[in-house]
């Protein structure tokens, strides 16, 4: 169970270090500028990471197949579909 946390956890890691400290990394005279980039690209990646993340890990919407991949499918897996009312359409 605690192996689901730990992706999402180290990547969080990550990005709140690039956040924190990158900003006082910036030097010149557009300092403000480059603060706000750095923490906005770091938020904006952590958040684009977190919804393909979570997305993969709980699809809402399975493959759609026809009939006759279906079939072709529980032959090879050795369900052999006698009838197509085994199958739930």
């Amino acid at each position: 169970m605690v192996d689901a946390y730990v992706p999402p956890l180290i990547i969080t890691v990550i990005w709140a270090v690039i956040g924190i400290i990158g900003p006082f990394l910036a030097r010149g005279p557009n300092r403000g500028v480059t603060q706000c980039c750095i923490m906005l690209t770091a938020v904006t990646c952590w958040l684009f990471w977190l919804c393909c993340y979570l997305t993969q890990m709980n699809p809402l919407i399975g493959p759609k197949l026809s009939m006759n991949e279906i079939m072709i499918m529980a032959r090879e897996w050795g369900n052999e579909i006698k009838d197509t009312m085994d199958v739930v359409a």
